[in-house]
């Protein structure tokens, strides 16, 4: 058998030029072949369809790239949950922008790996010049980290406050990401305090009574877009309690962050530029492909603590030469360029563009929680703040209600998620593609009142 071609070199887009045709007619054959939204017949039946189809995974004797694509392309997608369908709307899983996935293959393809300069010389400029770009929508001097997403981002923010006055205590709302409490495990941080969140956000009174109590090195952490209900806590009263109290503020913006692209929805987003450090993600609202996180602090000082030294990737000589030091850009060591496909989709859209995008899904989110009010047998959470609408069947009991979803889940009919506001579960559409129509609205709604028992 002859060496397998690779995909960098002056003759890689050569061979991978007849792959990827194979590649895009298996998407296109396996959403053909998946109808809906995402595979019918639940766990079992798409585990069996792939136990069926992957057999024997690794094979005594290969079947060819051509082959093992097609077969495996095929039965990734027709077993997907495909964002890019109107009908999955249960988390914040963005479809993704062809240019950047497209943009994607070229990092793939390159594979630079971003924990040394001479491992990628012109990627770590070009995220330099990203990331700054980034954080200059935030701050006035403001720097940047690439990370997984909004994990690790917060992760990121708690250890650096760790790191200026050691055993921080963490105050977060009943509202945010569980992140926050594995991030606070994980640096061996006492367990956050939890401030309620009766109406979706924090309690300012409830906050200024913890802050008051609390003795010591205090990090409060906002949210702008909590995973429930897209909802933005008061952000600038918050930093005004932090500024009373002699807090720092860490806003996790992974959903809502992307608002600072619009006119419209920007204000939104006010007192963001208060923080000590804010956590985005563009593999939300930002239409990129997985990962695109981003920790933003307001100047590269921040980041002071994350320095390290490894001999072979950042010996002191070679960086008083001059060359880029990239350990201290990320707790990782080996990382994809994974801002390659943010900057392809920055040049290719503008600010216009991405503002046209985030107002356009806004607005579907708006349609779609006036189309429920105007439904004489749903009951509607609250108008979106961002792009997440909780609704249920009017009467229903919470069993029901997410009994409703499995079977639109099982079916492949449909991907809604779940959410707990007011002591109620609600079915919950979290929309993030703009591409959505009024028609697709009303279908939706119309698939629930086929799944809702009589």
């Amino acid at each position: 058998m002859s060496t397998p071609p690779l995909a960098g070199g002056a003759a890689g887009p050569t061979a991978l030029r007849p792959l990827v045709g194979t590649v895009l007619d298996a998407l296109h054959d396996g959403a053909a072949d998946r109808i809906g939204p995402l595979p019918p017949g639940g766990p079992q039946a798409v585990a069996a369809r792939v136990r069926t189809t992957a057999h024997p995974v690794l094979p005594d004797s290969g079947t060819g790239a051509e082959e093992a694509l097609r077969t495996l392309v095929h039965t990734l997608t027709e077993g997907a949950a495909d964002p890019a369908d109107p009908r999955c709307a249960a988390h914040l899983h963005c479809p993704p922008l062809a240019v950047a996935a497209a943009a994607d293959l070229a990092a793939s393809a390159l594979n630079p790996s971003m924990d040394s300069w001479d491992q990628a010389p012109a990627a770590s400029e070009l995220e330099a010049l990203v990331t700054r770009a980034i954080a200059a929508e935030i701050y006035p001097a403001g720097e940047a980290l690439i990370t997984t997403g909004g994990s690790e981002s917060n992760q990121l923010a708690l250890l650096l406050a760790r790191e200026r006055h050691g055993a921080v205590r963490i105050v977060c709302g009943a509202n945010a990401h569980h992140s926050l409490h594995r991030a606070a495990w994980l640096l061996g941080l006492p367990e956050p305090l939890t401030v309620p969140s009766p109406s979706g956000v924090i309690d300012l009174a409830a906050l200024d009574e913890a802050l008051t109590a609390t003795h010591g090195p205090v990090l409060v952490a906002a949210t702008a877009g909590t995973t429930d209900a897209g909802l933005i806590d008061p952000l600038p009263e918050i930093a005004d309690l932090c500024e009373r109290h002699g807090a720092e503020l860490h806003i996790d913006a992974a959903y809502g962050g992307p608002l600072l692209f619009s006119d419209l929805h920007r204000p939104l987003l006010t007192g963001l530029e208060r923080a000590d450090s804010v956590t985005l993600d563009l593999h939300k609202l930002g239409w990129q492909p997985v990962a695109a996180g981003i920790l933003a602090v307001p100047g590269p000082a921040a980041l002071d603590a994350l320095t390290h030294q490894a001999d072979y990737l950042n010996a002191d000589d070679d960086t008083e030469a001059g060359l880029p030091d990239l350990l201290g850009r990320s707790l990782r060591t080996t990382r994809r360029p994974d801002v390659f496909k943010i900057a392809v989709t920055f040049r290719a859209l503008g600010r216009s563009g991405l503002a046209a995008l985030v107002d356009r899904t806004c607005a579907i989110a708006a349609e779609l929680a006036g189309l429920v009010e105007a439904h004489p047998g749903l009951e509607l959470y609250d108008r979106p703040t961002i792009s997440t609408v909780l609704f249920r069947p009017t009467g229903a009991d919470d069993a029901t209600v997410a009994a409703i979803r499995r079977t639109l889940l099982t079916g492949g009919h449909a991907v809604l998620g779940r959410a707990r506001a007011d002591d109620r579960l609600w079915l919950k559409a979290t929309l993030l593609n703009p591409h959505a129509t009024t028609g697709d609205l009303e279908a939706l709604l119309k698939l629930l009142e086929g799944s809702t028992p009589r």
